[in-house]
């Protein structure tokens, strides 16, 4: 079969495709049932196996050499029993690596006669890389000298050559047939060189790619030489770039063949690919990065020329305006032509006597120096008017440190101007009108303390008088039989003393309201140590567990109130728990989160129903009878305004039956100095 893939007189863009390929079908199935035959009258002994050690195919020289008229069904038939193991390790050794090293044993003939010979093994792989059968070329031992023999041969030389350069070679003839491989191409496909040699170009390339390749092929067999890259997937799966180049073979005139060098290029290309996108993004960025800045442009220019008060313009170094801005012509009516290049003094008005503005040479020395500068005064309009304003310089520098210039950015100030000097003028009759409201407070203070000293004196003195005479007439009866009179006077001597002490509530409630805090570090540990001993010394009998925090912090205030205030709470928790044996009053802090500190008195008393206590912190207002518990409802009032002019506050959480919890806070002095105060200056105090 020698017939031409183009006719003579036919350009190949003219041929039929189709027709081209049935033809050529033709031919390759004809030159493959002459390499069948080929195989069978082979020198040597071929034989194709399978993963599983299956016997596929075996030539007729092999059949020959071992006197069997079929073909085995397993390899381990042909040998001995003792060989089978380095028979079975040679196929896996193929079949995982892809390589086997030739193998020396003996075969079993027919006749039960040893035949040495010697195994040299190639794997096929499909395109995913899998093993689908293996091909075994068999030599007799005898024939390993005219193997040495032919090494020496210039083709066996050019072999040795072609085998070491790292480029894919092949020749394939005008019927497209392999003629020669080097091992690098013949690797390729899984194969030695020496099976490449007589194998159709159909059978060696993957169908996917000829459609591509052909036409090239049909080129280079005309006599074209091709050059192209293109991608090709190895037995591994891995994917690699290779520059291709079809010489046609020409020989007195006509081509014989064509030579296919395939040069591996993946490297270069994925650099290239990586080069190409790595500019691509490098563009895509300088664009988007342009485009930012012009963006980023137009809003700072669209802002800078839309603001209403203020403006901005920019200066040299010495105070040359070098670009101004609408906004800047909008505020000082200048156009551009008029102000560029002028001094930015001529904004300035001359006369700002008693304000902040200095010398406009020393506002850009400061400006320069200091990184920016702020100024008020008064600034000119084209046409002369002045508005207020407030300035603010800043140098511009690189990142070098270089001095680029200065912006200036101007506020009319002249609606907050007016506004401040409405403030001023407000605030000078606000302090007129405090002065006088402070003269009258201090005359209503002074009538106050003469009401103090008239219920002190002229309402206590007739009271003291009731008293008297009370207990005068309570001496003369003696044991009188009228049992009626007798609880007339002491229901009004009990009135009477009532009264005296409500009075002396009253004008204590007075006092705390003028009197003067005398602020310093008070430790609340010693103070509340001092006020139960007081109240311990006053109920010997009662059995009261008291429970207090060893880590009472120091607060800021005046100690002698504060004991006052303590000792009302603390003596209240005292009288309600007077029905509880034992009694139980806890008293503790924690920290308030909106500043000072928290403390509490916790009892286990009678408690009374808060939602009716409305006027819990009222003078004279009781939440039990007097006949159940004595007092005259003064201790909390008391306790709450000690409390709110120390800037805290005070509350209760209770329920009937179920004791009683008042909070108050207290400011936090921060230093909480060391303090030591005695066990009796705490014990009077509390007094």
């Amino acid at each position: 079969m020698d017939t031409p893939i183009c006719p003579p007189g036919m350009e190949t863009s003219a041929l039929d495709v189709e027709h081209l390929l049935a033809l050529r079908t033709q031919e390759l199935q004809a030159a493959l049932d002459s390499a069948r035959a080929l195989c069978d009258q082979a020198p040597c002994g071929l034989l194709t196996f399978d993963a599983q050690l299956r016997c596929l195919h075996i030539n007729q020289t092999l059949l020959g050499w071992l006197g069997r008229s079929e073909a085995p069904t397993h390899l381990h038939e042909l040998v001995a029993a003792g060989a089978r193991e380095a028979l079975t390790a040679h196929v896996e050794s193929l079949h995982q690596s892809g390589h086997s090293e030739p193998l020396t044993l003996a075969l079993q003939t027919a006749h039960g006669q040893a035949l040495r010979v010697q195994l040299a093994s190639t794997p096929v792989f499909n395109a995913e890389g899998q093993f689908v059968n293996g091909n075994m070329t068999v030599t007799q031992a005898g024939d390993a000298a005219a193997s040495e023999h032919e090494a020496s041969t210039p083709d066996s030389l050019l072999r040795a050559i072609t085998d070491r350069i790292p480029a894919r070679l092949a020749y394939y003839d005008k019927n497209l047939i392999c003629r020669f491989a080097n091992q690098a191409h013949a690797s390729r496909y899984g194969k030695t060189p020496a099976d490449m040699v007589g194998s159709p170009l159909s059978q060696v390339v993957r169908p996917d790619i000829l459609p591509d390749i052909l036409p090239r092929v049909a080129q280079a067999l005309s006599g074209q030489s091709q050059t192209f890259e293109a991608e090709r997937t190895a037995l591994d799966g891995s994917r690699n770039y290779y520059e291709i180049n079809y010489i046609p073979d020409l020989q007195n005139g006509a081509v014989e063949g064509i030579f296919i060098e395939l040069h591996e290029i993946t490297e270069r290309r994925r650099t290239e690919e990586f080069v190409l996108h790595a500019n691509r993004d490098l563009e895509e960025r300088v664009r988007e990065r342009s485009a930012e800045l012009f963006a980023s442009e137009q809003r700072y220019r669209l802002m800078v020329d839309a603001i209403q008060d203020y403006c901005i313009y920019f200066v040299d170094e010495n105070g040359g305006i070098t670009d101004w801005t609408e906004s800047a012509q909008r505020l000082h009516g200048h156009t551009r032509s008029q102000i560029m290049g002028r001094s930015y003094e001529v904004l300035l008005c001359g006369d700002n006597a008693g304000e902040d503005e200095v010398d406009p040479g020393q506002v850009l020395r400061l400006a320069k120096a200091h990184g920016q500068w702020e100024t008020r005064g008064w600034r000119l309009r084209e046409d002369g008017s002045r508005f207020w304003a407030h300035t603010v310089l800043t140098a511009l520098r690189n990142e070098a440190g270089d001095l680029q210039g200065l912006s200036s950015i101007t506020r009319d100030m002249t609606a907050a101007k007016s506004l401040e000097d409405v403030m001023n003028d407000l605030n000078r009759e606000l302090e007129k009108r405090v002065a006088e409201r402070t003269q009258q407070l201090v005359a209503a203070n002074k009538d106050l303390d003469v009401f103090s000293h008239m219920v002190s004196h002229d309402l206590r003195a007739p009271l003291r008088h009731i008293a008297s005479f009370v207990s005068l007439l309570q001496e003369q009866m003696g044991e009188s039989a009228d049992t009626l009179a007798l609880q007339y006077q002491n229901s009004i001597a009990k009135a009477s003393k009532r009264m005296s002490l409500m009075i002396e509530g009253l004008l204590e409630y007075a006092r705390l309201g003028r009197v003067t805090i005398e602020s310093q570090p008070v430790p609340m540990g010693p103070l509340v140590q001092g006020v139960i001993g007081h109240l311990q010394q006053e109920n010997p009998d009662r059995r009261i567990e008291w429970v207090i925090d060893n880590d009472l912090p120091v607060v800021r205030g005046d100690a002698m109130l504060l004991a006052q205030a303590l000792g009302n709470l603390l003596g209240n928790a005292v009288k309600y728990t007077r029905p509880r044996d034992p009694a139980r009053i806890e008293i503790g802090w924690k920290v308030n989160p909106v500043g000072g500190r928290t403390f509490y008195i916790a009892d286990n008393g009678v408690g009374f129903d808060l939602e009716k206590a409305h006027n819990l912190f009222v003078m004279f207002q009781r939440q039990h009878h007097s006949m159940d518990f004595e007092g005259i409802g003064t201790g909390l009032a008391l306790s709450q305004r000690i409390i709110e002019r120390h800037g805290g506050r005070i509350w209760s959480e209770t329920a009937l039956g179920e004791g009683c919890t008042f909070y108050f806070t207290l400011p936090f002095d921060a230093m909480e100095p060391e303090m030591a105060f005695p066990e009796s200056s705490m014990a009077e105090l509390s007094v």
